[in-house]
């Protein structure tokens, strides 16, 4: 701790309702980086934080000094913008192994560092990881290898990336601090200013599967981070997406990462999914001036996609971080499948008019393909495949969704968790909601 500033002087500043200044920001994440400020007053600045709110130069000194208590990640060999995008989670929510390589083939850098599922939420290490080979922890020579040569690269944070915020966010988690608007926005940009970054999009996910369940909290939020990264200096922009259903027709993990190469190869692409990695690929392309316009951005993705050419960028770079070069041809012969798959269909014939995401998410956590705590394992096969979505029509013939689980009894459950998550009823009952929600810029 800085000499004279007291760790639990500015606990009480700040929980007296008083702005705390850069000196005392300072002081505080330098004492949380060499241990010399105690988790309980960690834990008691959080509070305050909770309680008080912070303003918008606060959180980007908080920002700025968590990013700057570790490894600043610099890209200037590249010749072209580093990119990147964040979502705050959800399910069926696979679009950063779509997005990175198209954004890719699109001429951008993409130094993707993603994170692991938490409660109902997937995690995109998570997936990665069900590919045999691949690596989500390469040595910071490989990373920017491959960066360099394939434009695109999705890996786990590193040790020393941002350290602060790993142990804030720690501390957080335990003491019911998490979802604190200044907290959130600082550990989310610290990481991403750490990467080095020249442009960042936010999705910000709103609905009953996504952590902001209503417009107005997703919207505190999106504005939190869109000017929180500017003053930060990291041009930023955020879209508000719907998450009332799931974003792939796959919850999952290994089936996921299926319904991932179906997208990129045409097999089989979900409407939800496809706009909202177009709209997000679009953003991202405008931030690093490779468009001028989101339209001429969303047309660009348009073009990556269809002509095959994310497809490759997203073989080269699971071939480049260790894992099979065919894994877009054959992926039966690496990713493992469940024992058992059943199709689920409901009791009475009619239109999808609700769905219960968040209860999907914990039908995979109870599957075992999902965690409660950041230590569990997962099984990467189980989940659930061809989820039906709002204005589906589905009957004796289309199921609402398949589950894939590792045994009978597992399958039961999930079975009864994915009946319960659908409201039938008639077509006209139908709320026809855009995915695409809302767009927020500086």
């Amino acid at each position: 701790m800085t000499q004279n500033i007291l760790p639990q002087e500015i606990i009480r500043k700040k929980r007296d309702g008083f702005e705390l200044d850069q000196t005392e920001i300072t002081a505080f994440i330098k004492g949380i980086t060499d241990s010399t400020v105690t988790e309980g007053q960690i834990s008691a600045l959080a509070m305050a934080v909770f309680f008080q709110g912070m303003s918008r130069d606060e959180a980007v000194s908080l920002t700025l000094n968590m990013r700057d208590s570790g490894d600043v990640l610099n890209w200037s060999d590249l010749n072209g913008p580093v990119l990147d995008k964040h979502s705050t989670g959800g399910v069926g929510d696979n679009v950063s192994l779509m997005l990175a390589p198209a954004v890719a083939a699109c001429g951008g850098f993409v130094p993707m560092i993603s994170g692991r599922g938490l409660g109902h939420t997937g995690g995109t290490l998570d997936k990665l990881e069900t590919i045999p080979g691949y690596t989500t922890a390469p040595d910071n020579e490989l990373f920017r290898k491959v960066t360099k040569e394939i434009g695109c690269a999705i890996i786990g944070q590193t040790a020393n990336l941002a350290p602060a915020d790993k142990r804030f966010y720690g501390v957080r988690d335990v003491t019911a601090t998490v979802e604190s608007v200044p907290l959130i926005t600082a550990s989310i940009l610290s990481k991403k200013l750490a990467a080095g970054l020249g442009g960042l999009v936010l999705d910000v996910k709103c609905g009953n599967g996504a952590f902001m369940s209503d417009v107005a909290k997703a919207q505190e939020l999106a504005n939190s981070l869109v000017q929180v990264a500017n003053g930060a200096g990291l041009p930023s922009s955020t879209l508000i997406t719907d998450m009332n259903a799931s974003l792939a027709s796959a919850a999952g993990n290994v089936v996921e990462v299926h319904n991932c190469i179906d997208f990129l190869t045409g097999r089989h692409v979900d409407s939800r999914l496809w706009d909202v990695t177009v709209a997000l690929g679009a953003e991202m392309l405008v931030s690093g001036e490779l468009a001028k316009s989101a339209k001429e951005g969303a047309g660009m993705m348009e073009q990556a996609f269809t002509s095959g050419t994310a497809a490759e960028k997203f073989a080269q770079m699971i071939s480049a971080l260790g894992g099979p070069s065919d894994l877009n041809d054959k992926p039966e012969k690496y990713l493992e499948a469940a024992p058992v798959v059943r199709s689920v269909f409901a009791s009475t014939e009619g239109a999808i008019t609700a769905v219960d995401t968040r209860a999907i998410g914990m039908g995979v956590v109870a599957l075992g393909g999902g965690r409660v705590r950041a230590a569990d394992a997962v099984d990467p096969a189980v989940g659930y495949t061809e989820l039906a979505m709002p204005g589906d029509f589905v009957d004796s013939e289309r199921p609402i969704g398949i589950v894939h689980a590792r045994n009978d009894d597992q399958a039961d459950h999930a079975a009864s968790v994915l009946l319960d998550a659908y409201n039938l009823g008639s077509a006209r009952d139908v709320q026809d909601t855009p995915v695409i929600i809302e767009k927020i810029s500086a």
